[in-house]
C-alpha cells in the first residue's frame, strides 16, 4: 500500500498524526454490514463464522457492526443464566455457568486485557516499561487479583437479579455487554496506538463517524433489552456511568503509556460493563 506519509522512525509509539497510515486497505469486494460482522465476530470471539475468507481486521469497520456482534455473543450465556435458574438451578451457580459461558464464547479476550492491563499500569514504573509488561502473556499480582475480582462482580451480580428474575438477569447483562464493548473502543480513537507493532496499531485507526454511529446502535439495543428490565432513567444513567468510565481510563492510560493497546482497550470494554451493571442494578 503506497503511503503518503513518511516512515515513522523505529519507536514505541506512532505518531497520532500518521495513525491512518496504519488502517487496512478496504476488500476489493466491498463493505457490507454481514461482512462486518463477520469480521467483528471473528476478531472478538471464538464462535464459527462459515468458511468465508478472513480479512485483516479494520477498527473502522468492526465499530459499527460490534453491538451486534455482541449481541450475538451475549445471546447462550444470557440464555444459560436465565434458563438455567428457570429450571432449578440456584441463581448463583446459573450465574457462575452464564459467566464462564461468555468467556469462552469471547476466547477469554476481556478478561486477558483487564489482567495484563493491572498488571502493565500498576506494576510498571516508566511507560516504556508498562508497556514490556502489557506484552508478557503471564499474570502477576495485580493481575490475578483484577480478574478475580471482574469474575466475582459479574456473578454475583446476575446471581442477585437471577434470585428475583432471571429474564431480567439475562437482560441486564446482555445490555451492559453490548454497551460495554462498545465503549471500550472510545479508547481506539482518542488515543493512538502505544506500540507501533500492536494489535491496536495493525486494525487501523477509529474515525469519530464510525464510533459514534457503533456508539449509537449500542444504545439503541440497550434500551431495547435494558430498559424493560430497568428503566428509562436507569439505562440513562447507565451509559452515562460508561462514558465517564471510559473518559478516566483514557486519561490514566495517555498518562501511563501514552497511548493505547488492545489489552487497554479490552480493559475498558470491561470495566465499562461492571459500570453499566452498577447502574442498572439499582434500578432492577
Amino acid at each position: 500500500m503506497t503511503r503518503d506519509a513518511p516512515a515513522p522512525e523505529p519507536q514505541d509509539r506512532i505518531d497520532p498524526d500518521l495513525r491512518d497510515d496504519y488502517r487496512p486497505a478496504p476488500p476489493p469486494g466491498g463493505m457490507g454490514l454481514v461482512a462486518d460482522l463477520i469480521m467483528a465476530l471473528r476478531f472478538f470471539s471464538r464462535l464459527p463464522t462459515g468458511a468465508s475468507p478472513h480479512e485483516k481486521p479494520d477498527l473502522a469497520r468492526m465499530a459499527m457492526a460490534l453491538p451486534f456482534a455482541a449481541l450475538v455473543m451475549g445471546l447462550v450465556p444470557a440464555g444459560l443464566v436465565i434458563g438455567g435458574t428457570m429450571i432449578g438451578l440456584p441463581p448463583y451457580f446459573a450465574a457462575a455457568l452464564a459467566v464462564a459461558a461468555m468467556v469462552i464464547v469471547g476466547g477469554a479476550m476481556m478478561e486477558d486485557g483487564l489482567a495484563d492491563a493491572a498488571d502493565g499500569l500498576f506494576g510498571g514504573s516508566t511507560p516504556e516499561r508498562r508497556l514490556d509488561i502489557l506484552k508478557d502473556s503471564r499474570h502477576g499480582t495485580y493481575g490475578v487479583a483484577a480478574l478475580c475480582l471482574f469474575l466475582l462482580l459479574r456473578v454475583t451480580a446476575l446471581g442477585s437479579v437471577a434470585a428475583i428474575n432471571p429474564l431480567a438477569a439475562g437482560a441486564l447483562w446482555l445490555a451492559a455487554n453490548i454497551a460495554g464493548r462498545s465503549g471500550g473502543l472510545w479508547l481506539a480513537y482518542t488515543l493512538p496506538p502505544a506500540r507501533a507493532d500492536g494489535a491496536a496499531a495493525s486494525a487501523g485507526a477509529l474515525p469519530l463517524s464510525r464510533f459514534v454511529i457503533g456508539a449509537v446502535l449500542a444504545s439503541l439495543l440497550v434500551f431495547v433489552i435494558g430498559a424493560p428490565a430497568t428503566s428509562l432513567l436507569g439505562v440513562v444513567l447507565a451509559l452515562l456511568a460508561i462514558a465517564l468510565t471510559m473518559w478516566g481510563w483514557s486519561q490514566m492510560c495517555r498518562r501511563l503509556v501514552g497511548g493505547q493497546t488492545g489489552d487497554l482497550i479490552g480493559a475498558g470494554s470491561g470495566l465499562s460493563e461492571v459500570a453499566a451493571l452498577a447502574v442498572l442494578l439499582i434500578f432492577a
